[in-house]
């Protein structure tokens, strides 16, 4: 509703987004399907049950409504649509936009350059899983979650918690140590599951798991030789999320 009412101009954004809601569903537009709801903080401070998408989702309500605030949004999908679509042609042109984005957030040449060969590494390791019978996403996260938590102690989603991340990419988040111990899992586990070819994911897992057992008395070498821990909560760009309740008992103690 907090889009609908900017795009719409309404004062009553949730009339406006029931009666598009309906539109929508008879259009058996899966906007709606899609749409679930939470409990969110209303203006007068309690907690309802509120209609709630995903970015796709919102990108589809901005779509559907008329709205000169809509036009900038939609000429910017527009271009987006069209850089893509050069994309498919010209596939340096996707490894150009990596680039430049990581010079954006401060990264410096060597590091943007291991971090490409680190994709394509990656890459390798995922097209040898696929020859042993993996194929769904939740299956990849699986094997890529044995080999995090037997070397750092932690699955990704742990590992970047751990990180204070949400979105962000972990590996963009990690030391140097920290990128070399996830690659010494990650190579270890390709070559094992090369030589071995297990098939189906337990057999895999069981690849995997080695692969990070490696790393990890890597990591207890490193730790003995360092006197400390080398799996840390630093992220690359010193940055932290604020959650809301945070900022509530900052205005209190502030007023």
């Amino acid at each position: 509703m907090d889009v609908v009412g900017i795009l719409a101009e309404s004062n009553n954004p949730q009339i406006y987004w029931r009666v598009l809601k309906k539109r929508l569903k008879d259009e058996g537009n899966e906007t709606v399907t899609n749409c679930n709801a939470l409990k969110l903080k209303a203006k007068d401070g309690k907690y309802r049950m509120t209609d709630v998408v995903d970015i796709e989702g919102m990108f589809r309500i901005i779509e559907s409504i008329p709205s000169k605030n809509a036009e900038p949004i939609k000429q910017w999908l527009a271009r987006l649509g069209s850089e893509r679509i050069d994309e498919v042609f010209d596939p340096s042109i996707t490894m150009q936009r990596a680039i430049d984005t990581y010079r954006a957030k401060g990264y410096d040449e060597d590091w943007i350059a291991k971090r490409i060969k680190g994709i394509q590494e990656r890459k390798k390791l995922t097209d040898v899983w696929k020859a042993g019978g993996i194929e769904s996403n939740i299956e990849y996260a699986i094997l890529t979650n044995d080999i995090y938590k037997e070397w750092s102690g932690m699955t990704a989603k742990e590992y970047k918690q751990f990180k204070g991340l949400r979105k962000e990419s972990l590996r963009d988040n990690m030391s140097d140590i920290e990128i070399a111990l996830a690659d010494i899992g990650e190579l270890t586990a390709r070559e094992l599951a090369k030589k071995h070819k297990p098939m189906g994911l337990e057999e895999n897992r069981k690849i995997a798991r080695e692969g990070g057992q490696v790393a990890s008395n890597t990591r207890k070498d490193i730790e003995a030789r360092l006197g400390e821990s080398v799996v840390i909560s630093d992220n690359a760009l010193n940055y932290k999320y604020v959650e809301e309740k945070q900022l509530e008992n900052k205005k209190y103690v502030d007023n």
